[in-house]
């Protein structure tokens, strides 16, 4: 794997780091406070092409590749995690499994509204009683003639509330287990869905997080996305994407904090010497700088995996694990750094550390993450 940086993604971030300065970070404490989704913010960012990152300009897309893509997700995150947060969902989920998954005409129909910023993408596999489990999953979609009928709820659905297109796992056929789950494309303005409860989190508060409601909810045939019966299959490929996501996001975080901690300790004086001078101050900047590039390139790793088309189920892994961990360490280290400021919101660690916390529940938790990777170490 080669660390060398292109010149286009040296602009692209460019980019990406000047509108971070000028659109998101002034902006993501009042946004954190009021739990605000900057609807604004995303319809920008589509505008410059960071919606539809992964798929091709003839779909309305950017092209680029897993490697940008996850540097643009980093430099986001390092801003503000909740929008960062959206916008992998966006991309590596609702968008990417359509893309992925999806027939020529689906893509056709719906990649550009996303690629754009019209529409945001949700996607929706856990439930109440499916969220670790991904196959007990409990809703229903059964055919009616040219329609499929949908019944049930997802949980902790990221975007549900502002998204204009959600892909929706159900089961289809009970009796074949995970092999009867299937995915769906549901336009959120259908009628029989409902945004439901809207959840009042911890961190990341300025991403929607809501339920989704289908009660009798009534789609075109057409809007099963590939074979019935391989949602739960599709799920679990479209997840090994997400993951790299997340552990972007988590290096982000943790960069944000880091970044913030190291200027800190340069202004803040103590004894009469700023406090980088002293060693426990200069021993948690080096562990947090360590930990930092550690998961970056473990993140770097499944990145151009996936570009290469390789599996990459133990790579993602890997990367997600770690690099969640990180972020939850070097934020919390950020705030001790920062001493009694770092427990208040006049500086933004907090809400680094605030954030960093669902890195290692999102998309599989930390356990389920070393359960995936003991399994492909024992095949």
């Amino acid at each position: 794997m080669s660390t060398t940086v292109s010149a286009e993604r040296k602009a692209i971030l460019a980019t990406l780091r000047g509108f971070c300065d000028a659109e998101i970070r002034p902006h993501a404490l009042r946004w954190d406070e009021k739990q605000e989704f900057p609807r604004e913010v995303f319809r920008k960012l589509g505008e410059l092409g960071f919606l539809g990152v992964l798929f091709p300009e003839e779909f309305g897309g950017a092209g680029l590749c897993y490697m940008d893509y996850a540097a643009i997700v980093e430099e986001v995150a390092s801003a503000d995690g909740s929008v960062a947060l959206a916008l992998a969902a966006h991309n590596s989920l609702g968008s990417n499994h359509l893309y992925q998954f999806g027939s020529d005409a689906q893509k056709r129909k719906y990649l550009p509204r996303l690629a754009s910023g019209e529409w945001m993408a949700a996607w929706g596999l856990t439930e109440a009683e499916a969220g670790s489990d991904a196959g007990g999953t409990k809703t229903t979609a059964v055919r009616d003639g040219q329609h499929w009928v949908l019944n049930g709820s997802k949980n902790f659905i990221t975007n549900a509330s502002v998204a204009g297109l959600a892909v929706l796992m159900a089961v289809t056929d009970r009796a074949a287990g995970r092999h009867g789950i299937s995915a769906f494309l549901v336009e959120l303005s259908t009628p029989g869905i409902r945004v439901g409860k809207k959840e009042n989190k911890l961190g990341m508060r300025a991403s929607d997080t809501c339920t989704l409601v289908m009660e009798d909810c009534r789609i075109p045939a057409g809007n099963l996305i590939g074979a019935e019966g391989q949602g739960f299959v599709q799920a679990m490929k479209v997840l090994d994407g997400g993951r790299i996501s997340i552990a972007a996001l988590s290096v982000g975080i943790a960069r944000g904090a880091y970044e913030a901690a190291l200027a800190y300790s340069r202004q803040r004086r103590q004894f009469e010497r700023p406090i980088c001078e002293f060693q426990a101050i200069q021993f948690y900047l080096a562990e947090m700088a360590t930990d930092i590039d550690a998961a970056r390139l473990l993140t770097e790793r499944a990145a151009a995996a996936k570009d290469r088309g390789e599996g990459t189920t133990l790579y993602s892994a890997q990367a997600k694990l770690h690099a969640s961990e990180t972020a939850v360490r070097v934020s919390e280290r950020a705030v001790q750094i920062h001493g009694g400021y770092g427990y208040t919101k006049d500086f933004p660690v907090e809400r680094f550390w605030r954030d960093s916390k669902l890195c290692t529940i999102g998309e599989g938790t930390s356990e389920i993450q070393k359960l995936v990777i003991a399994k492909s170490l024992l095949g």
